[in-house]
């Protein structure tokens, strides 16, 4: 049974998604933590940056955001010169240029921007620049991905670009149109916001929030329940459905129990054992989560784990379950960047070779991208993930100073 759970209190709306009442997935979003993730700005250029080929934007936020040249020159690289001109060529400072953040400001770290404009819609991604269609990898079959391009192709006119995302599997060709259709009217109303605009730095667009983006990128057909503490939010909720997923049909009720949806089905407690430093698997191992600046490191160990046929097997299971684990902690923690894992030695390069297979498997279930680089000489598996903000552990929350940061909590 898949399950959605929506839960506001204090000023947090927290999301929860389930499978069988595990806990798979998990966002929040808070007044006081705006994400600037997708949002669009007409900016004032502060400084330019020969020798990094790179410029700094005032868009309004404590810090100026970062602009690399590849994020100026065209998106597709069929377009793009064969050298790189000076970026001193492009943009000069005091000029007033149209950005979207692809990346929030982390730690000492300004926001990441582009030229390349992308809206996200219920079946694909909208550039209304870039000329070209993908299609998702995580679409199987090759005529479903290919039917899927034909209709795009019909659809989209010769300067825009569109990718289809992996929910559109077996979508109608009316449902793709009705989106780009939305999505074009987004896009329309961010140009005659700029058009209107006589002042940088300015937001033109943001990113729609968590009860938006929990319709359009969670709710299918497979989902069996959605749960809502407030009826506020469900009313919410269900005028998106209407207008996102008007066939949508399944159970969506209030709670109305007296203690905290979140408490009453056990969310609280898997997000406490999810966050912290050891997470213990149901075979009794355990992994150690440590973080840095620079990269995440887990370290597997067998723990109470003893097995019963020997040492090989018994490191495999406890591998194979880390595995799979890892993958779901990513998913929940955010997790972002360079990523290690330092699981158990094993002598069977038939085993080593099945523990990167679960871990591939497990991560096409993240709509986050993540590439798997294998093993290195070292006997570490290596993997990056693109990171877009902070880790999820972070947001609304700070060490606690009785523990010494082993805790958290909230501010």
């Amino acid at each position: 049974m898949k399950q959605i759970a929506v839960h506001c209190e204090e000023g947090f709306t927290r999301v929860a998604l389930l499978e069988d009442g595990k806990l798979e997935e998990y966002y929040e979003e808070g007044q006081k933590h705006h994400h600037v993730a997708g949002s669009i700005y007409m900016g004032k250029v502060a400084n330019v940056l020969p020798g990094m080929q790179a410029a700094f934007v005032d868009i309004g936020l404590q810090k100026n955001a970062f602009l690399y040249i590849d994020d100026l020159l065209p998106a597709h690289l069929e377009k793009q010169p064969k050298t790189k001109p000076p970026i001193t060529d492009l943009v000069k400072e005091g000029d007033i240029i149209t950005v979207q953040v692809v990346k929030e400001p982390v730690g000492t770290k300004g926001a990441r921007i582009t030229t390349h404009f992308s809206i996200p819609g219920r079946f694909g991604v909208y550039m209304p620049d870039a000329g070209y269609i993908g299609v998702s990898r995580k679409i199987g079959s090759e005529a479903e991905r290919e039917r899927l391009k034909g209709i795009t192709e019909k659809l989209l006119q010769p300067e825009e670009g569109f990718i289809v995302r992996t929910v559109a599997e077996g979508e109608s060709e009316q449902s793709l149109a009705d989106d780009l259709q939305l999505l074009r009217r987004v896009w329309d109303s961010i140009r005659l916001e700029q058009a209107a605009s006589v002042h940088a730095p300015r937001r033109l667009y943001s990113e729609p929030g968590l009860i938006h983006r929990l319709v359009r990128d969670l709710m299918k057909h497979d989902v069996d329940e959605l749960v809502v503490s407030q009826q506020a939010i469900l009313n919410d909720v269900v005028l998106l459905l209407r207008s996102l997923l008007p066939s949508f049909s399944r159970n969506i009720r209030e709670y109305l129990g007296r203690q905290p949806l979140f408490l009453e089905l056990g969310i609280d407690e898997q997000i406490y054992k999810a966050f912290s430093r050891k997470v213990w698997l149901d075979n009794g191992a355990y992994l150690v989560v440590d973080k840095t600046e620079a990269l995440t490191v887990f370290d597997v160990n067998t723990g109470k784990y003893t097995g019963a046929i020997g040492l090989e097997q018994t490191v495999y299971e406890v591998n194979m379950a880390a595995a799979k684990e890892i993958a779901r902690l990513l998913r929940l923690r955010d997790i972002g960047g360079l990523i290690v894992i330092d699981f158990i030695d094993m002598d069977a390069a038939e085993h080593r070779q099945q523990v990167v297979d679960m871990l591939e498997e497990q991560v096409k279930r993240d709509r986050t991208k993540t590439v798997i680089f294998g093993w290195t000489r070292l006997g570490l598996v290596e993997l990056t993930r693109k990171k877009v903000r902070e880790n999820r552990e972070l947001q609304g929350l700070q060490d606690c100073q009785a523990c010494g940061g082993s805790g958290k909590i909230r501010v």
